[in-house]
């Protein structure tokens, strides 16, 4: 059983310029799945769909048509299942009044039936860096501090579903990379999570398959290497016995061998040979402006 399935998802809007009666079509028929453990990367443009897609998702908008099944389950027949399976970290950072962290988690906890999860709430603390914080005030944590209070705070519950919109936006290198450490054990624990995300590195070192949203609809899925060798370019540096330097700039699918036979460079000439590997990034802005 997939963890998430999307199928055929249409979302329509009534266009905000009231002297017009245009229609905005903010999803075009969306398919796709997410496989259990998987890491599943959403990238799009700006307006492309992404936030509708999650708000559908999360039971936040009624899809025009289509429908949406989190662990085999209709999310618009059974809304209360498809809440209790996923957590949400949403983009916008949320300060939450004069709360302090452990008291949010325990609110948090409550809101799904929980009680006395102090074990889940110390774990989620040491792991998020946040158990010498405990006691703090929301309005006392710096914006990396806010951001790793919002994943413990959609992990209380223990959802086998996390939905991550731009998880390390604003954050510096060095939380991002500790959060990427934490969403890889997430995966190994057997969670499944959606992450959308403007850092393509992020998505190139994390997700086992991405899908490419452009206006609404999907243009690509598929694994990332996969998008990278059809989509991008890679640089080979080459350097022969007799001295001589040579760069060339080729399919990031076209072998090795090939290239160097189109410019009649034989391999038993080849001193030395470096190779600069195409890039998510090059692939992705080839594919959303197609």
């Amino acid at each position: 059983m997939n963890a998430l399935e999307v199928k055929n998802l249409k979302k329509t809007f009534q266009s905000k310029d009231t002297r017009t009666a245009l229609i905005v079509e903010a999803l075009k028929g969306v398919s796709f799945e997410i496989k259990h453990g998987e890491i599943f990367g959403l990238l799009g443009p700006n307006g492309a769909g992404k936030t509708t897609l999650i708000n559908s998702i999360t039971t936040l908008e009624q899809p025009t048509s289509g429908d949406v099944f989190v662990f085999g389950e209709s999310v618009l027949k059974n809304p209360q299942f498809t809440k209790k399976q996923i957590g949400v970290v949403h983009q916008e950072v949320i300060n939450t009044g004069f709360f302090d962290v452990d008291e949010i988690l325990h609110f948090q906890s409550g809101f799904y039936g929980i009680k006395n999860n102090h074990e889940r709430i110390d774990y989620l603390l040491a792991k998020l860096s946040l158990a010498a914080h405990k006691h703090k005030k929301v309005k006392q944590l710096s914006g990396g501090m806010k951001r790793r209070l919002m994943i413990a705070k959609a992990l209380v519950h223990s959802p086998r579903l996390l939905l991550l919109d731009e998880p390390t936006a604003g954050v510096d290198v060095e939380l991002r990379e500790s959060l990427w450490k934490f969403v890889l054990e997430l995966k190994n624990s057997g969670v499944s999570i959606l992450l959308t995300t403007h850092y393509l590195e992020e998505a190139e070192k994390l997700c086992d398959r991405v899908g490419i949203i452009n206006k609404g609809q999907l243009v690509y899925v598929g694994q990332p290497t996969e998008v990278i060798s059809k989509y991008s370019t890679k640089k080979i540096n080459v350097r022969t016995n007799d001295g001589k330097t040579y760069s060339f700039i080729d399919s990031a699918a076209k072998p090795i061998q090939e290239i160097l036979k189109e410019h009649k460079i034989s391999f038993s000439d080849v001193a030395d040979i470096r190779i600069e590997e195409g890039k998510l990034e090059e692939a992705f802005t080839k594919m959303v402006n197609l």
